[in-house]
Order: structure tokens, then sequence, then C-alpha cells
């Protein structure tokens, strides 16, 4: 690497989200109807093209304010009892633990995959075998999709619901023809930026009506109904999607493909480049059974041992890269949550936790930005021979 530092950092993400020019035909249209909010046009018209996209009914999908608020809507529409055990993975980031927390339940952490760096099936089943549980919710790390077929037969033989914590896999998880329940985040930092937002999918019966009513505070909108239009059925929350945000997310589905596609060119070319340069001493997350990723948001690379990712973030950081360790310290190791939790053995995941390590990654990285990540893992990777 050039002895001259450079100045300016290399940042971690930077998102893709529409341009002023991009978006002013959506904020024209929403001030032409004057309605801001309370599943106006714009919402109506992005949930026609994610029933279309997904190829599911649009009784089947709702969008709301985030997908953290999905995810308690979600819980809360089971109507698991009060203090239901919530099995998911240690490894995760922590709007999974909270909304189970916050829908007044307990989550029980259980470990990954070595390889997919997920909670399977089969992690699952044998966590039923140890303890109750009465819910599953796996996530889709870092936006790798799951076998939907195989959760399908899990929830038939075992009768336990599961949610996916799709959160960054909007372009890569789907259905899959089978039978489930999706979470997305339309986050600013996502594949499908709406600034905020999120997008429940569910085959369960109703459920998707049920998170409707939750997130307009609970209130009984249906003039068919036995409860009267207007009264309370539940106790609910606000939590749709404004038509700000829906237009921002109609903009962005516009040039999705085109995105996507960059993306998966970038993280294809930087990962060839790093393995070469690093002789393969780094590793990166494995594709499940659920298919291939198809919109990367994240450049996550897993370091041979503790001492070799201090290393490069050391390199990183002489040479103004940006890195981040996700989903680190595992959330039963937080102060805030680990008298909450339930943990089982997680052996992979405390051995993510050591080392992986994130890296800057987003379209629009330069030639110069690309060559100076591959400079100080190529340095990092001297310091330790």
């Amino acid at each position: 690497m050039s002895e001259r530092k450079e100045s300016t950092w290399i940042p971690l993400l930077v998102p893709d989200m529409p341009s002023p020019q991009e978006l002013l035909p959506w904020l024209e249209r929403m001030h032409k109807a004057r309605q801001y909010s309370n599943f106006g046009p714009l919402v109506q018209e992005l949930e026609t093209e994610f029933s279309v996209q997904f190829d599911v009914p649009k009784e089947q999908l709702v969008t709301v304010a985030n997908a953290t608020l999905a995810l308690e809507l979600v819980l809360q529409a089971l109507d698991l009892s009060s203090g239901s055990r919530i099995l998911l993975p240690a490894f995760t980031f922590v709007a999974t633990a909270t909304a189970v927390i916050r829908a007044g339940h307990q989550p029980v952490l259980a470990d990954v995959d070595a390889s997919t760096w997920m909670l399977t099936p089969e992690i699952a089943r044998a966590a039923c075998e140890r303890m109750r549980i009465d819910a599953v919710l796996p996530v889709a790390t870092f936006g790798m999709p799951h076998d939907m077929q195989a959760w399908q037969e899990f929830e038939r033989d075992t009768g336990l619901p599961v949610v996916i914590d799709a959160a960054a896999a909007y372009g890569s998880q789907s259905l899959q023809n089978a039978e489930g329940t999706l979470v997305f985040s339309l986050h600013t930092t996502k594949s499908l930026p709406s600034g905020e937002g999120g997008l429940v999918i569910s085959t369960r019966p109703n459920l998707a009506n049920k998170v409707r009513q939750l997130s307009n505070f609970g209130i009984n909108l249906n003039s068919s109904a036995s409860v009267p239009s207007g009264f309370l059925v539940a106790p609910g929350t606000n939590a749709k999607m404004s038509e700000y945000h829906a237009a921002v997310g109609l903009a962005s589905l516009k040039k999705w493909e085109i995105y996507a596609s960059k993306r998966r060119e970038l993280q294809g070319d930087l990962i060839r480049k790093i393995n070469l340069i690093s002789d393969h001493t780094l590793s990166w997350q494995a594709e499940g059974s659920g298919g291939p990723l198809k919109a990367p948001t994240l450049l996550c690379a897993k370091l041979p041992n503790m001492a070799a990712r201090h290393a490069l973030e050391q390199a990183c950081q002489r040479g103004n890269v940006m890195t981040r360790r996700w989903y680190q310290p595992l959330l039963h190791h937080m102060d805030a949550l680990q008298h909450r939790c339930l943990s089982l053995a997680v052996p992979n995941a405390e051995a993510l936790t050591q080392t992986v390590l994130g890296l800057p990654f987003f379209t629009g990285m330069s030639q110069n930005q690309c060559q100076r990540i591959i400079d100080v893992i190529t340095d990092a990777v001297k310091a330790q021979d």
C-alpha cells in the first residue's frame, strides 16, 4: 500500500436512494391526491406491485412503517399466549430479539449453521427436543434466503408457527411455492429502500389483515365485520406506511433490477480479488438450500482467527477504511437482554463473533476505493505471514 495515507474514509455503506428528480412524479401525485397516510393510493399501488412480484393475492401482504414493528405485529397477530418462547438465532441484529420481548414473549437463542450462518430447521428440531418452544423466528442472515419448503415441513411436523425475519433479503427470499410468513425491511440501507418501511407476506389465513388492522391502532375498518366500524378490536399501534415512504419505494422499484445486478457484480468481483491476494485465507457465507443471494447489501468476511481479524481491522484503520463487527456481541452477552433470554449452546455463533468482519460495500464504489480495500487486506495478510 502507498505510504501516503488517504485522508478520506471509505464508508461502510452508502444507500441507493432515488434522487429528488426521480421522486418528483410520485410526490406530485401524492400532493394532488391530498392524502399523505392512512392507506393512501401510493401505498395501495406499492402493495399491488408486491403482490405481482411475490405472486400472492393482495390480501396476503401488507406494508408497515418498518420491519421491527412488522415483527412485533406478526407475533401479536399469531395470538400466542403471553410469555411464549420464541426460538431465534443468537447471531442476529438486536431488533429480532427486542421485537419478541416487546410482543410479550421470551427469546430462546439457538446456534446457527457454521457455513450458512443461519438457524436451520435441523437446529430448530434439536432445540424443540430440549425444551418447550412455541414459535420459531429464523433470520435470513445478511440477506441469504431460507429454504421455505423445509420450513413448511417443519411447521407441519411440529405445529409451531414459523416467521422468517427476512429484513435484508428483499429480492432473494420468496415463498418458493411453499406456505409461510416473511417480514422484509425497506430501510434505506436495504436492497429496496423506501427510507423506512416494512413488508409482511403470509399465506397464513387472515394474518396480513390482522397486521393491517393492528398497524392502524387495532381499529376495525371493515364494515361487514361483527364489530362496528371504528371500534377497537385489539390494542394495536400506529405502524402504517406513509405515502412519502411509498413514493420512495415505488421510485426504488423502477431501478431495482439494475442496482441488484450491480451489487451482484461488485460483490463477486471483490470476493474474487480478495481470494486471490489472500490465498483464500478469508472465507464467506455459504449459499444454503434456499438459493442464491440475488441482491447483496453487505460484504462480510470470516477471518481464520481473532488475531487475523484484529490485524485486518488495524490495517483498515491505518488506511481509513471503515469496518464493522456485525452482530456483536451476541444477544445473550448484552446486559439489556441477557436476563430476558434463554440461551442454548451456540458454539458456531460464538466463533462467528470472533472472526466475522464487515467491509465497505455499496454501488458506486470507485476503482480507487476498491483498490484501497484490496491494499489493506494485502497488508493484513502479509503481517500474519
